[in-house]
């Protein structure tokens, strides 16, 4: 088992897999550390507020270009040449830009037509809004860079925009307050893309029409991102409803933060695909590849499981103090998520992404539309009653059932398309 996995951590750096690991590892210790210094310089209530209305965004930020930088990188692995390429790129750019400037326009309609629970979030939602494109614009950044493979640029992008996050979060927060940390959020991926725009060597004037610019290709990236909100969902959702139910916005702070490193940890199964899934895209319908690749990865990802767990189990306290000393009176809130994570950490990380290598990005939709139904169910009942532990409950649950039933379904389709 050991020799095992020391082989799949050789062959994981030596397709930049270490670089990739290093730098989001960074990214999300900066990211913690501008959580920590947004806590100090503003109100939890006012906090409170912007992390609600965020939280909406949370939900369209996945489908930002209604999806089509998911079709970019499954799409863009099948191609061939360069070319082809970087036609496809610029056809998601245009399309995918203006498609998150209408959904931009959506929020802002729909903030009018329909009250936020915490009324006083909405002009936070119209400006975090803006967020979508520039969200768009750096995700496409990245997912050309590998495309051709280039895993040690797409690490640095990724410690780049940690750097220019958390300096504009910081000094942005300290003298404009909430509206300092809203204008951060909005302008890093934009000026992250910026800088890494011109590496990608591509002539916006070269288009050529490609062939699979079809309803499929739409339809793929659409269903794709919204499969992707399901893991958001699992957490977002509860802040929504906790927000609604308990009216309190230092009640989502508290949530808000005791959820920060347990979805932290979900950066380790993003690391593998970010490196491996053009590769695995390519090798889809190798069942003798696809097998191993399985075996390989729940191995290594259960025995991360066990160590986090035991490890939060004996420093939860510690961990939890480094919020402020109230939030030890959430431990068992803290140590629910934990172990709730380690269903998408071992199941849902993988199997998601190989059912949308597989170009059934539609199941992975019906898995978070389930997924919704049963959060929505069960928070109505479990947070009246049990406040910030029930929606833990909750989220760890569907954690557990999302990855479980991807796993399953994989297995059926994949199956049937390599018989």
């Amino acid at each position: 088992m050991i020799s095992t996995i020391k082989n799949i951590v050789q062959d994981f750096a030596k397709r930049g897999g270490m670089a990739i690991f290093f730098a989001t590892f960074a990214a999300r210790i900066l990211s913690f550390i501008a959580s920590i210094v947004v806590l100090q310089l503003i109100d939890n209530s006012t906090l409170g507020l912007v992390i609600y209305a965020f939280t909406i965004i949370s939900f369209i930020v996945p489908v930002s270009g209604l999806g089509l930088h998911q079709s970019l990188i499954r799409y863009g692995a099948l191609l061939e040449s360069k070319a082809e390429k970087n036609s496809l790129f610029i056809y998601v750019f245009k399309k995918g830009f203006f498609w998150s400037l209408v959904l931009v326009a959506f929020v802002i309609v729909l903030s009018f037509l329909f009250q936020p629970t915490l009324l006083e979030s909405r002009n936070y939602l119209i400006a975090l809004s803006l967020v979508i494109p520039t969200s768009f614009l750096l995700e496409i950044v990245k997912i050309q860079l590998r495309l051709f493979h280039k895993n040690v640029e797409f690490a640095k992008v990724e410690i780049i925009y940690a750097l220019v996050l958390l300096v504009s979060v910081c000094s942005l927060s300290y003298f404009y307050a909430e509206k300092g940390y809203i204008f951060a959020l909005i302008v890093s991926p934009l000026v992250t893309a910026i800088l890494f725009f011109k590496r990608l060597n591509i002539n916006l004037k070269q288009y050529q029409k490609l062939p699979i610019l079809d309803r499929s290709f739409w339809a793929y990236g659409f269903f794709s991102s919204l499969s992707n909100v399901a893991t958001q969902l699992l957490t977002a959702i509860d802040i929504l409803l906790i927000g609604f139910f308990l009216s309190n916005p230092e009640i989502v702070t508290i949530y808000k933060y005791i959820a920060i490193i347990p979805l932290s940890l979900l950066f380790l199964p993003r690391v593998f695909m970010a490196t491996d899934f053009v590769k695995v895209t390519e090798n889809i319908y190798n069942k003798k590849f696809i097998s191993n690749y399985i075996k390989n990865y729940c191995g290594l990802f259960l025995l991360i499981s066990i160590g986090i767990v035991t490890f939060c189990f004996i420093f939860s306290n510690f961990i939890l103090t480094l919020f402020g000393e109230d939030f030890i009176n959430y431990t068992s809130s803290f140590m629910v998520l934990i172990i709730g994570v380690c269903g998408i950490l071992i199941f849902r990380g993988l199997f998601g992404n190989l059912l949308s290598a597989l170009g059934k990005a539609n199941i992975n939709y019906w898995i978070a539309l389930v997924a919704i139904f049963l959060n929505i169910l069960l928070n109505y009942f479990l947070i009246p009653t049990y406040g910030i532990f029930g929606a833990a409950i909750t989220s760890a649950s569907l954690m557990w059932f999302t990855g479980i039933a991807s796993m399953i379904l994989f297995n059926v389709h994949h199956n049937k398309s390599t018989e």
